[in-house]
Parts: C-alpha cells; structure tokens; sequence
C-alpha cells in the first residue's frame, strides 16, 4: 500500500513538473513566430506519437502538408524540421554559427565521450581543435595519399576473391559483406595497421565485435529515439538508455586496445601512431580520450557509410542496365582492359561521378543528418527559432525536391551532364556549413575507385529477372533493407592481371 502511494505521489510530481515547464514555455514564446506546426500534438510527449519508420519519409509526408518548414515538438524540445534546399542553406550560411551545437542526446553521453568527440562537441575551442586535428592531420589529401596503397592492395585482394570464383562464367556473390570487410580492413589498417576480416587470424573476432557494435551505435542513434525527448521513460526500465550504455562501454575498450597496441608495438605509420606521437609532445591535451574520440569518428563514420554507397550505386546499376553500360563504356575509353583503374583516373570518370552523385541524391546514408542546435536567438526563412531548437534538416526530401529535380524520384545520371544543377549545393549527404563532414573527400575517392574497378573487372548480372528491391532500413546510416545479390564473371582484365593475393 505505502508503495503504491509513494508510485501515484511521484507520478503526480513528476506530472505537475513538466506541466509547469510546458506552460512557461508556451507563455515564453507567445509573442514569437514560428513554422507551422501539425494538428494532434499531445501532453509530454509532444508530436513523437507522429512519427512513423522511417522517420525521414513521416518528415517529409508532414512537409508536403505544413510547407518546407515545420515545427515540433518532441518532448519538452522544440524541432525545427528544413526540407528545402534554399531554407537549408539560409540555415548553414547566414546563421551557420548559431547553428554550429550539436543537442546532447544519450548517444553522445555514453558514445561520443560525454559529447566531446568531434561529431558531437558542442561549438567553441575544443571543437575547433578537433576539427584542425582531422583536417590536417588526418584527413588532409597528404595524408590521404600517404594511405593510397592500402586502398589498393584491400581492392586488389576483393577483386582476386571474385575473379577466382568467376572466371568460368556466372556466379551469385552476397556483396554487401564484402564492401563492409572491405572498408573496414581499408579504415582499420589506417588507422591501427591490422587487417581485421578475411585475414585467417584471431583478428576475425574482433571484426565480428566492432560490426556488432557499429550496427548498434547506429541503430540506437538518430533524431526520433523517444528515450532522447521522454527521460522519464529511463526511470521505469525503459532499455534505450542501458543499451547505449553498454555499447560505450564496449567500444571505449575496444579502441583502448587498439590504442594500447599501438603503443606497445607500433612504429609511424598509422593514425593512432601520429596521434600518439602528437601525445607525447601535449600529453595534456593528446589524452587517451581525445584520442579515442577520434578514432570513433573515422571507425564508425568511414565503414559503413562507405560500404552502404557502393551497395546502393551497384543495386541502382543493376536496376538500370543502360546506364550500367554507359559507365563501361566511359571506364574502357579512358582507362581500358590493359591496367587497373587507379585514383588519378577518377576526375576523367564524369559519368561513373554523376552515377555516384545520383545514388547520394536518392539513397543518402543519412537522410536526416547529424542534428544541429541553435546557441541563440535567429530567424530562419522569416520564422523565429530560439536558442536550444533542434534543427533536422531531411536531406532525403531536399533531394527529391520537384521544383529542383525534374523526375526527382527516377535514376538518372544524366541530370548531371554539363553542371546542369550545382551538385554541391543540393546534394548534401555529408552535411552543410562548418561542420560538414572532414572525410567526405577520402569517401568519394574510395566509392569512385572499388564501384569503377567492380565494373572495369566484371560483368555484373541480377540474380532473376525481378528489379532489385531498393527499400533502406531505419537507422543514423541508412542502409539497404534487403543485402545485395548478384552475378558477377570476370572480364579479359581478370585472367590476365590478376594473381592470386598472398
């Protein structure tokens, strides 16, 4: 009885407490202009009973009926939601300074180091720092160069595998495993010199283990977690909370490892050893932390998006044999049948870059971005936003946007011949403004180099007749919903270039 009492008091409190913060912020805002908002928002929880998997396709049904740009509530948050390429860049431009915080979501306390990490910091010194960290001593094209034979020996090694299986004729290969071992074994020789899949080591397994934890981290983070908005949910066995804990604590030892090795055995050549060198000279500011941070960065945020281009731009290929001949016919002009397509050849590939393009248009990895949050007080396409909104911009509509893209939800690469559109301004799968993406440059350069090299060494079929299915999956990073199959036989490139890979 005295138990029950003590449940109905807490509720009753907790109740009165978020209806006082509901009301001061109602009266907060009344002489404010803001979006419009949609119809049914609801006690607490605000619009969140609105949105549907997948998140970015709800967004955008909403703006079809509110207009480009919406506000919501999720919670005791106010969200601003942009899906129009104009009002995005008024967002990151004008006020791209005000913009440049990141909301403190759970993920960033039990993933990103307490929101330390160059992802999730909030804007000011440490984040500049970072950011001066990773585009120079990281992903500057120096050192980008510096990795260029690693890319090409992990390629080279892909293409052995499939062209030993295939030069006989026809064979079906499951490809999304191989981009994923693929780029992991490009990032993790990068960044920790080990080979981590199809390696015939103990390697394996922790392979396995930072798969498992990827796919976690990014499942569990995303703009509509509800345990992100409702806390109170934590406070009754809600599982979000623990199970993002749980991934922290399993990817801060699994990169205190490749750490610890790197001290205990490496030489100069890695990431980890250049920050590790960088540690020694500011073991201030070089902490372990600070290290391991951005590491999470290039880990998580390099695999699987990398690996999730590729599968969609091949299953688009597969879809639309025409513009799969088109692109052979571009790689054996200006490259041929008598060497490996290499990195230089990519900026003489315009139409292998416009196929990429249209894939990050129609399939970005992360159709909602990484959210954003207001410092302070700005107007946004005339409407007031206050300081702590959340700011989600869909990229996913903004690039099916008709008034921009003609056809907007049709494959077509050719929307891109002669700069008809500015691609870097409309299409944004790696962000907008100072916090874009620093690795966007290392990223195409890879999808360019194995998505070209698949097709100059192959001949690439779909499994039946039936059209690839071409559903993603919810999710930070969205991937297909269904793994790529088809079949693949080597081409004369195969049989007279390529030995079998020690």
């Amino acid at each position: 009885m005295e138990d029950s009492t003590v449940l109905y008091t807490s509720l009753t409190l907790i109740f009165i407490f978020f209806l006082r913060k509901l009301l001061q912020f109602s009266n907060s805002r009344t002489n404010q202009k803001l979006p419009p908002s949609p119809h049914g928002r609801l006690p607490l929880i605000g619009h969140l009973h609105l949105l549907k998997h997948p998140t970015h396709r709800t967004l955008y049904d909403l703006s079809l009926k509110y207009g480009p740009i919406l506000s919501l509530r999720f919670g005791s948050h106010l969200v601003f939601v942009v899906s129009s390429p104009s009002i995005a860049e008024e967002c990151f431009t004008t006020n791209d300074v005000v913009l440049a915080n990141r909301p403190r979501h759970l993920s960033g306390k039990y993933i990103d180091y307490d929101n330390t990490t160059m992802v999730a910091a909030p804007y000011g010194s440490h984040w500049r720092n970072l950011r001066k960290i990773g585009s120079i001593e990281i992903f500057s094209t120096h050192r980008i160069n510096m990795f260029s034979s690693i890319r090409k020996d992990e390629l080279k090694r892909l293409l052995c595998r499939l062209g030993r299986d295939s030069r006989e004729g026809f064979t079906k290969v499951e490809l999304k495993s191989l981009f994923t071992n693929l780029t992991l074994n490009n990032m993790m020789r990068m960044v920790a010199g080990k080979r981590y899949c199809d390696d015939g080591t103990n390697n394996e397994e922790e392979a396995i283990e930072f798969k498992e934890i990827a796919a976690g981290i990014f499942k569990l983070s995303g703009a509509s977690n509800v345990g992100d908005f409702l806390p109170i949910l934590n406070w009754f066995g809600h599982s979000f909370e623990k199970k993002l804990k749980e991934m922290g604590e399993r990817m801060d030892r699994f990169l205190q490892r490749l750490i610890d090795e790197r001290r205990n055995n490496g030489g100069r050549n890695t990431v980890v050893d250049h920050l590790l060198t960088l540690q020694q000279s500011e073991p201030e500011y070089y902490t372990d932390k600070v290290i391991k941070g951005l590491i999470l960065v290039i880990l998580v945020g390099g695999t699987d998006t990398t690996s999730i281009t590729i599968e969609w731009a091949l299953s688009n290929l597969l879809n639309h044999r025409d513009v799969l001949i088109n692109v052979k016919t571009e790689i054996d002009t200006q490259v041929g049948q008598n060497r490996l397509l290499d990195e230089s050849d990519i900026p003489n590939l315009q139409y292998l870059q416009n196929v990429i393009f249209e894939t990050l248009r129609l399939y970005p990895t992360a159709p909602l971005l990484v959210p954003h949050m207001s410092s302070s007080h700005c107007v946004i396409n005339g409407y007031d936003m206050p300081p702590n909104t959340i700011l989600i911009t869909n990229a996913w509509a903004i690039h099916r946007d008709p008034e921009i893209w003609e056809e907007p939800s049709r494959f077509n690469p050719d929307r891109f011949i002669n700069n008809k559109v500015d691609v870097h301004k409309l299409i944004m799968p790696f962000g907008l403004g100072r916090r874009t993406c620093p690795g966007a440059g290392l990223a195409q350069r890879m999808v360019c180099l194995i998505l070209g090299s698949l097709i100059q060494c192959f001949e690439w079929e779909r499994v039946s007749g039936d059209e690839i299915n071409m559903e993603g999956e919810e999710g930070l990073a969205m991937s297909k919903l269904k793994p790529l199959e088809a079949l693949c036989k080597a081409r004369p490139i195969v049989n007279e270039f390529m030995g079998d890979v020690d």
